[in-house]
């Protein structure tokens, strides 16, 4: 893979940031085929250093791609953008609770203007090296988000914050699991190998059918079960510790940025 993205997948991405600067809503795995995707938490400046430890104490979940100035909102990622309008949906939280989505999180730096914006690394990035090796990527195929599980399994706390693994789900054909494993593994920026095949169970996931977030998956004959970690965990983070306030990416809905996914391949 080239290092440099090309420039028609710059326009795609730039595309697809001035579309939901626009107002679209979508998920946004697969867009912009080969670019970095990147989560997002914005927190008040006295939650930051907490933050920044819980990610550097959980780098599977949590791997930091950028860090933001408090107040800044142009990521280095995607020059240009706007991290207040530049990501389909957002969620707002106070004391832990969801309070509101919207599409435009503008008035969010109103009210917070010291805001410390952290991009984590997505796995829609490395899905692009799952499809181009012929391996099925489900909720692609069926328009749906990913499916998400909050697990039994704790991440180590950082001062105030603390919270379970959250993790991502896509059915591999069994045949092709080891396959998925090795691509994915090259990227542990965005969240690298899996963290379990088979046994939902073994994760404390009750029931596959039932996310926490995204849509129900479809899983098929000669298919296992594969989990990995997921950038949605820091929401699980919000909701266990209860800060007073916290700004996210809604799940599924990612910042597209203008680097390609080589850049961070080993």
């Amino acid at each position: 893979m080239s290092a440099r993205a090309s420039e028609a997948q710059l326009a795609e991405a730039r595309a697809a940031r001035a579309a939901y600067r626009g107002g679209a809503v979508a998920p946004t795995s697969g867009v912009a085929h080969g670019l970095v995707q990147a989560n997002l938490i914005a927190v008040p400046a006295d939650w930051a250093f907490e933050t920044l430890l819980f990610a550097q104490r959980n780098p599977k979940p949590c791997p930091v791609l950028e860090v933001l100035e408090a107040g800044r909102t142009e990521s280095s990622l995607a020059p240009g953008s706007d991290l207040r309008t530049d990501l389909p949906a957002y969620r707002i939280w106070r004391d832990g609770e969801l309070a509101e989505e919207t599409t435009d999180a503008s008035a969010v730096w109103e009210e917070h203007p010291d805001l410390v914006s952290f991009l984590i690394g997505c796995s829609f990035t490395f899905e692009a090296g799952l499809a181009d090796a012929g391996i099925p990527i489900r909720h692609q195929e069926l328009r749906r988000n990913v499916p998400m599980y909050r697990t039994s399994v704790d991440c180590a706390p950082a001062g105030r914050l603390r919270g379970e693994l959250v993790v991502s789900m896509r059915p591999i054909p069994a045949a092709r699991v080891a396959d998925a494993v090795a691509i994915s593994g090259r990227f542990p920026a965005v969240h690298g190998a899996p963290v379990h095949v088979g046994d939902p169970a073994s994760l404390g996931i009750a029931d596959l059918g039932a996310p926490d977030f995204g849509d129900a998956p479809e899983v098929r004959d000669g298919e296992l079960p594969v989990f990995w970690a997921c950038g949605v965990t820091p929401q699980a983070a919000i909701m266990a510790s209860r800060p007073p306030f916290a700004l996210t990416h809604a799940p599924g809905h990612m910042l597209v940025t203008d680097v390609p996914d080589a850049a961070y391949a080993l």
